[in-house]
C-alpha cells in the first residue's frame, strides 16, 4: 500500500489517491505521439509514486500539481521526452481552459460560428422559441404540432443546403465527411443526406471507420480506468489514410473488421473499391482531424459539421448548453440501444467534453457547411423522460469532491428541465426526426 493516501484537488478538496490514474495519464500521453506500450507506462508511474514517497512524511497529500511536475520528470530523465512533450502541453491546455473559464473572457471565441449561430437566433425570435418562457407558452396555447413541423422543416432545409453544396463539387470531390461531437445526430444526418444525394444520381459508398479501432487492450483510458474511444489516437489514423488514398486511385483494399464485444480487430475482412463516380462517405467523431485525411487534395473533401445549435435563454436569461442537449441525447440512447447505465454517462461527461474540446470542436470553422440538429421541443420531451434522475443526480453527488463535474452538470440540468412544460406522448416525434436516434422509435435503418 502506499504511504500517500489521499491527494488534495486545486477546489482544495481531499480526495483518494489513485496511482492508476497516473498510469492512464501516462499512456494517453504515449499514445498521443504514437506509443502503445502500457506495461512501460506502469512503470514509468511506480517511479513517480516512489519519488513522492520519498519524501512524505505522515500525513503528506500531494497537491495535483505536485504529482504532475513529478510525471514530468520521470519522463524526461527516462528519455521519454516526445511523451513528456505532450504531456506537458495538454496539462498546459488545461491550464489555459481554467484561466479562460475563471477570468470569463469577453474575446469570441473562436470555436464558434457566429454567423450561423446569427441565423438560428433570428429563426427562434421569429418563431417564439428563443426562450423557455416562450416555448412553454405556445405549448399551453396548443401548439406543439405546429413548433414540430418548423423544427423539423429548419433541420431539413439544413440538410437540403447541405446536399446541394455536395452536388455542386461533384467533378472533384471523393469524400463526403460528417463529423461532429458525441450525440449531435450524425447518423440520422448521414442517412438523410444520402437519400437526398441519390436522387440525384449520386453513388455513396461508406466507409465504417469503427472498424479502425486498435485492439481494446492498446487503447488509453479515461481517469476512472474505463477504455477510452473518444480520443481520435483510438483509430488506426494511418490505415484509414492509406485506404482511403488507395481507394481513390482506384485501388481495392480489404477493410478490417472491430469486434467490440471482444475488443478485437481483424485485418483484411471486407474487400472494397469505388467507382469513378462514387463518393466514399464517413459517419464520424474525428473525420475534421487532419490525420485522417492527411494527404488527400482538399478539393476532393467536403466537410461537414454536426452539432445541436439551439438558441434558447433558460428562465435565468443563460442560453442553453448544447453540452448538455447532447448529454440527454447520449443518456437516452446509451441506455436505450446500449444497455449503459446512464449515471455511467453522466460520471464521465467531462472527460467527453474534455476530448471534444481538443480534437473535434477546434475544427468547427474548417468545414464546409455546418448543420443545426436542435429541435426546440425536444427539451419538453427530455423533461417527462429525465427530470427525476437528474433531480436524484443532484441529490447524490452534492457535496462529492470526487464527482464536482457530476454535481454542477446534473443541477444545471434539473433547473433548465424543471422550468420546461414536459411532454409525456413522444408518438408525436416523426419516425425519421434526428431525435429518434436517441429516444428509439425510428423508422430509418441505423
Amino acid at each position: 500500500m502506499s504511504k500517500i493516501q489521499y491527494v488534495i484537488k486545486r477546489s482544495g478538496a481531499k480526495v483518494p489517491f489513485t496511482p492508476e490514474r497516473i498510469t492512464n495519464a501516462i499512456y494517453r500521453a504515449a499514445v498521443a505521439v504514437g506509443g502503445r506500450d502500457r506495461s512501460t507506462a506502469q512503470s514509468l508511474s511506480e517511479q513517480v509514486v516512489q519519488t513522492l514517497e520519498k519524501s512524505a512524511h505522515p500525513g503528506y497529500a500531494p497537491t495535483i500539481e505536485e504529482i504532475q511536475d513529478v510525471v514530468e520528470k520521470v519522463l524526461i530523465e527516462n528519455g521519454h521526452a516526445r511523451v513528456a512533450k505532450a504531456y506537458i502541453l495538454y496539462r498546459n491546455e488545461q491550464a489555459k481552459r481554467r484561466m479562460e473559464r475563471a477570468e470569463q473572457a469577453s474575446a469570441p471565441s473562436e470555436n464558434i460560428p457566429w454567423a450561423k449561430i446569427w441565423h438560428i437566433l433570428d429563426w427562434a425570435v421569429r418563431h417564439h422559441l428563443d426562450t423557455v418562457q416562450n416555448l412553454n407558452e405556445r405549448i399551453a396555447k396548443g401548439e406543439i404540432s405546429e413548433i414540430i413541423a418548423e423544427s423539423e422543416e429548419a433541420y431539413s432545409e439544413d440538410v437540403e443546403n447541405a446536399a446541394e453544396m455536395v452536388a455542386s463539387k461533384r467533378a472533384d470531390l471523393k469524400i463526403a465527411i460528417i463529423s461532429g461531437p458525441s450525440s449531435s445526430g450524425k447518423t440520422t444526418t448521414t442517412i438523410k443526406l444520402g437519400q437526398r444525394l441519390n436522387r440525384i444520381g449520386m453513388s455513396l459508398v461508406t466507409l465504417n471507420v469503427d472498424n479502425y479501432f486498435f485492439d481494446l487492450e492498446m487503447h488509453p483510458k479515461d481517469e476512472f480506468g474505463d477504455y477510452d474511444f473518444e480520443t481520435p489516437q483510438a483509430l488506426d489514423l494511418a490505415l484509414i489514410n492509406e485506404h482511403l488514398q488507395r481507394l481513390i486511385k482506384g485501388e481495392e483494399v480489404k477493410i478490417p473488421f472491430y469486434d467490440f464485444k471482444t475488443g478485437k480487430r481483424f485485418p483484411d475482412q471486407t474487400p472494397m473499391h469505388i467507382e469513378e463516380n462514387d463518393i466514399i462517405l464517413i459517419d464520424s467523431l474525428h473525420g475534421l482531424y487532419g490525420a485522417m485525411t492527411e494527404g488527400i487534395l482538399p478539393e476532393q473533401i467536403f466537410k461537414l459539421y454536426l452539432e445541436p445549435l439551439l438558441q434558447m435563454k433558460n428562465s435565468d436569461g443563460e442560453y442553453v448548453r448544447w453540452t448538455d442537449i447532447r448529454l440527454i441525447r447520449r443518456m437516452l440512447r446509451d441506455a436505450s440501444h446500449r444497455a449503459y447505465d446512464p449515471t455511467k454517462t453522466l460520471e464521465h461527461w467531462h472527460y467527453v467534453r474534455s476530448s471534444e474540446l481538443r480534437n473535434i470542436i477546434p475544427y468547427i470553422n474548417t468545414t464546409d457547411y455546418i448543420i443545426n440538429s436542435a429541435m426546440p421541443y425536444e427539451l419538453p420531451i427530455y423533461t417527462a423522460k429525465m427530470l427525476d434522475q437528474f433531480r436524484n443526480w443532484r441529490d447524490k453527488y452534492r457535496g462529492d469532491p470526487l464527482r464536482e463535474d457530476a454535481f454542477t452538470r446534473a443541477e444545471r440540468v434539473y433547473r433548465l428541465l424543471s422550468s420546461v412544460t414536459p411532454l409525456e406522448n413522444d408518438d408525436i416525434v416523426p419516425g425519421d426526426s434526428v431525435i429518434r436516434e436517441f429516444i428509439g422509435g425510428s423508422c430509418l435503418k441505423y
